[in-house]
């Protein structure tokens, strides 16, 4: 009898050929971005914008990361902690700013916008309060794309780095009031928050956003008896809920925000901007009437502040005394505890360079997602942001008119 045919299967199994094992493809980034950290210069800046930890993962994904030297430490982060996760150390301004794409956390100064170059990208504050009409026009002529992170969204509409820059001034804000509030650095001599038997520390809240709302649950664990102000009911009626205290609010009407600074030992500016600007809402006369040797920290300074007498001050020196009243300006409270704000601003810039690298770029990334094309302030010689714009009677072009000519 003839020997049964063997099928096609049977014959590949004699023949030994077996489906052999093999690593999968890992899929690789579209793009690979040449990242530059310098040096910060400006206001006693002490943060960096990456950890060395989100360095060793944006290296191990194929990106290339220089770092100015020494610029990690002011965030306790040094030299050999970045060069071992894999950036290279350089050692001069001119280096750094070679990086096709810089980031940074305060705005450029006028000499280092001496160093950028056609193309390059810029990812900083902008701080409206204290631009300057000249870094604009360089950046224009030099046909730099620029990002404000204060500007940039999330997809649900939130802006990640300025909430988490305000959780940190508002938890810090009551340890400044109470530092400014000690005998020791001539203030009123009370405690912030309140004891047995005596008053209650007073504190007025201007504005009911992030910063108003950790520094509101930091005076009320003290003890103290808070005042909230803002034009906008629901973030009054949001800031309760979220508390879940009962304590004074009020819209912002004149009269009675000027009765309570009377009797106020501490004042915290802490409005939002408005069209790239935040108003006075504390006039000079009502700082006249305020007890002697109390405390005002207006946190919107660097958007101008909502207190007309205040002046921007620095780290080194962050105080100074009007009308007898103390006055903190700092513009940049976070750079305090500089190595939180460092992880927490490496948290958000690291999964969005990720993001950008997949998507094909930063350029790919702002067209197709609108949360995070909100922070282009510069796009290749034309001004795209309308509150820069009007700040100086400029011109600007609107950057979703510029997306649907983009071929």
């Amino acid at each position: 009898m003839s020997e049964k045919k063997k099928t096609g299967f049977e014959a590949l199994v004699k023949s030994g050929l077996y489906p052999q094992e093999e690593l999968m493809p890992v899929k690789k980034s579209k793009r690979s971005f040449f990242i530059g950290l310098p040096r910060e210069v400006s206001l006693q800046e002490n943060r960096i914008s990456l950890t060395p930890d989100a360095v060793a993962l944006l290296v191990n994904n194929g990106h290339e990361v220089w770092v100015e030297t020494m610029a990690g430490e002011g965030s306790k982060f040094s030299d050999k902690q970045y060069s071992e996760a894999g950036a290279k150390i350089v050692y001069s301004v001119e280096e750094v700013y070679k990086a096709d794409f810089i980031l940074k956390i305060e705005p450029p100064t006028l000499d280092e916008l001496e160093y950028f170059r056609p193309g390059q990208t810029l990812i900083s504050a902008l701080q409206m309060g204290n631009l300057k009409q000249e870094c604009i026009h360089t950046l224009l002529k030099k046909r730099v794309t620029a990002m404000a992170y204060e500007f940039i969204e999330d997809k649900v509409g939130g802006m990640p780095i300025v909430r988490a820059m305000s959780e940190i001034a508002g938890s810090t804000v009551m340890l400044i009031a109470a530092e400014y509030l000690s005998t020791v650095n001539k203030g009123k001599g009370i405690i912030l928050g309140g004891i047995t038997g005596v008053p209650p520390t007073k504190v007025v809240i201007i504005g009911a956003g992030t910063v108003a709302e950790y520094a509101a649950r930091a005076a009320l664990s003290l003890g103290a008896e808070i005042q909230v102000f803002d034009n906008h009911l629901y973030k009054l009626r949001r800031i309760k809920h979220t508390l879940g205290h009962q304590f004074y609010t009020s819209t912002i009407d004149t009269v009675t925000l000027g009765e309570s600074l009377q009797n106020a030992d501490v004042v915290i500016g802490a409005l939002r901007a408005e069209k790239g600007k935040v108003r006075h809402v504390v006039s000079e006369e009502m700082v006249k009437q305020m007890k002697p040797d109390s405390l005002i920290i207006d946190l919107s300074i660097d958007q101008g502040g909502c207190i007309e007498t205040s002046e921007t001050t620095t780290l080194n020196r962050p105080v100074f005394r009007k009308h007898d009243i103390i006055h903190y300006c700092v513009p940049n409270v976070a750079s305090r505890v500089a190595t939180t704000a460092t992880t927490a601003l490496s948290n958000i810039f690291t999964p969005t360079i990720l993001r950008a690298a997949e998507e094909g770029g930063i350029e790919e990334m702002i067209f197709m997602h609108k949360w995070f094309m909100k922070g282009v302030y510069t796009y290749k010689g034309s001004l795209t942001n309308e509150s820069v714009a009007r700040k100086f009677g400029m011109k600007f072009k609107n950057i979703e008119l510029l997306l649907a000519a983009r071929v």
